[in-house]
């Protein structure tokens, strides 16, 4: 149970509890004339400034007062009488929990580069700019939950071990428990799989969708939220070998509900980011915009973070054809002028920077594109009537493009079937998939969020490798 008169910061910070007994428990940025000491706690940005009584204040314990220490801190709230805080506490005792070697501390009070930042992911937490993005992506997590729950959604755990492949990727990692140097072999001298632990080869999963299509068929709504796993060798600011998925499926559902489901979930978070984290977005946006100015003038954001989010939220977002786009590009001047660095023809897989020429340039609104060339997109997706193109949509906002991806699902059994045999599926390893379409069959539609992708929309962190506590790379698998 909470002691009475113990706080957290992000309590302390208005003139309500002045004049009251309080105990603080944090950990020390900076100690100023040995009597000014900033100790935060995680649970803002801010620090709270403690005035130590040097009366009571030992000098064996100023000489623990290192950056990176831990305190309890007991004494009385106050009104501040310097700038740049409300209150302060008049430390009536200081006790060092926890000391930190103030010489081989690494995170002190100064700009370090992110790059550093990574190599000392355990400790990054510590500085501003990681506790801002951690209690976004906490703050973002927790209205994801709302939003579904509040709208009749279905929690659905989906399995992290699978025994298919969802993308048709084919970039999974193994689950086995085979002796690697000797594993069991058929007579014909192959692996035998049948002696592993589950009698088949299992991967991680790279997505819960085809689970949570299964659950839609009787649930009627239901959404996933989970971690999935790529085995990409990328070393890219854009991917990880271990990422979360939002995945929200709708029975009766067609692509126009799924749009509009998307639209308005994006716009529902964003809201509740600027609602709800709006000092450590604007310490966030700060932050970039001090970025912005060490780069090239042409690689620079057209928007602040700020204005990033605003726009998605307050623009109704375009809505038109792969094919549509495709013409826009080919008319543009920037095309013409031979400004886009990856080919532009029907058929191509959009890049981010046709994406966001489509959102930035031409429209100046968030764009979703549909029905795209059904080559490029999954087996599932539902075939139009054309027989070229699929029910597929994608949501692209300013700064980064594609932000969500989804479709209508096929739900005839006998095109999915046929796709199957396209896409070289075997049908026979999905044929619980293929069991919904036989039994009591609808049309049903969803996507998929990637979690990491939309903390660097909100945050404006610009590598995937800052938005998640412990990223997964190639060659790199710490803590």
């Amino acid at each position: 149970m909470e002691k009475s008169n113990r706080y957290r910061i992000a309590q302390l910070l208005d003139e309500t509890h002045i004049g009251r007994p309080v105990t603080i428990h944090g950990w020390v940025r900076t100690l100023r004339n040995d009597q000014f000491l900033a100790v935060n706690d995680g649970s803002c940005i801010d620090n709270l400034q403690v005035v130590l009584n040097r009366d009571n204040t030992p000098d064996a314990v100023l000489r623990k007062l290192s950056t990176g220490a831990s305190v309890e801190v007991t004494g009385t709230l106050q009104a501040s009488q310097g700038k740049g805080q409300k209150t302060e506490v008049a430390a009536d005792r200081v006790t060092v929990m926890g000391e930190a070697d103030a010489e081989r501390f690494p995170i002190q009070m100064k700009r370090h580069t992110l790059e550093f930042l990574r190599e000392k992911a355990h400790l990054r937490f510590r500085t501003s700019t990681f506790s801002a993005v951690f209690r976004v992506r906490h703050a973002m997590t927790f209205a994801i939950h709302q939003y579904f729950h509040d709208r009749g959604f279905y929690s659905l755990h989906s399995p992290i071990i699978t025994g298919s492949d969802a993308e048709g990727a084919g970039e999974m990692f193994r689950v086995t428990t085979l002796d690697l140097d000797q594993p069991a072999r058929t007579p014909e001298g192959k692996v035998d799989n049948s002696q592993d632990f589950f009698g088949k080869v299992t991967n991680l999963t790279v997505s819960g969708q085809l689970e949570a299509e299964l659950g839609a068929m009787a649930l009627g709504k239901v959404y996933t939220f989970g971690p999935t796993f790529r085995a990409e060798n990328s070393n890219t600011s854009r991917h990880l070998a271990e990422f979360w998925m939002i995945e929200p499926e709708v029975a009766f559902a067609d692509i126009v509900d799924n749009m509009d489901l998307a639209e308005d979930f994006l716009k529902y978070l964003l809201n509740y980011a600027l609602t709800h984290c709006a000092a450590d977005l604007d310490f966030l946006a700060k932050r970039e915009a001090e970025e912005e100015k060490s780069k090239p003038q042409d690689q620079r954001n057209s928007m602040g973070l700020m204005e990033r989010l605003r726009f998605v939220v307050d623009h109704p977002f375009e809505r038109l054809t792969y094919t549509e786009a495709i013409q826009i590009l080919l008319e543009s001047n920037h095309y013409k002028k031979k400004k886009f660095k990856y080919p532009v023809e029907w058929g191509i897989d959009l890049q981010s920077e046709h994406e966001r020429y489509l959102v930035e340039k031409h429209f100046t609104a968030p764009v979703i594109l549909r029905d795209y060339p059904a080559a490029i997109k999954a087996f599932y997706m539902r075939l139009n009537e054309d027989g070229k193109t699929v029910a597929a949509m994608d949501i692209l906002v300013p700064g980064i493009g594609e932000i969500i991806g989804g479709s209508q699902r096929e739900e005839r059994l006998d095109v999915l079937t046929a796709k199957c045999a396209q896409f070289g599926i075997d049908a026979h390893e999905l044929d619980w998939y293929l069991d919904t379409r036989r039994y009591g069959t609808a049309p049903h539609a969803g996507f998929g969020l990637g979690f990491e992708r939309l903390i660097m929309f909100v945050t404006g962190m610009t590598n995937i490798r800052d938005v998640i506590p412990f990223p997964r790379t190639p060659l790199n698998a710490e803590f």
